[in-house]
C-alpha cells in the first residue's frame, strides 16, 4: 500500500491508553500490541494511514474507550 504525504496521520497517546487492544483488532495492518498489550504503530509514534485503510482507522479511533487514538489531517487546507 502506497503512502502519500496527503494521508492522515494516526497517533497514539500512551498515557491515555489502558491497553484494551480494540485498535489492534480493528486495524491490524497498522497497529501491533507490545508484550503488555499496549498499541505500537508500525511506523512509530505517528503513522501515515494509506487511503484504503482510512475507514478502518476511523473505526479504531471511534472504538477506543479511552480516546487514546487520534486521526489528524495535517496537510488539509481549511
Amino acid at each position: 500500500m502506497a503512502v502519500t504525504h496527503r494521508d492522515p496521520l494516526l497517533r497514539v497517546n500512551p498515557i491515555a491508553c489502558h491497553a484494551h487492544g480494540l485498535c489492534a483488532e480493528l486495524l491490524p495492518e497498522l497497529i501491533d500490541l507490545d508484550e503488555w498489550g499496549y498499541p505500537v504503530l508500525v511506523d512509530g509514534v505517528r503513522g501515515a494511514v494509506p487511503a484504503p485503510l482510512v475507514d478502518q482507522a476511523r473505526a479504531a479511533v471511534a472504538a477506543c474507550p479511552t480516546l487514546a487514538l487520534r486521526l489528524s489531517y495535517p496537510h488539509r487546507v481549511s
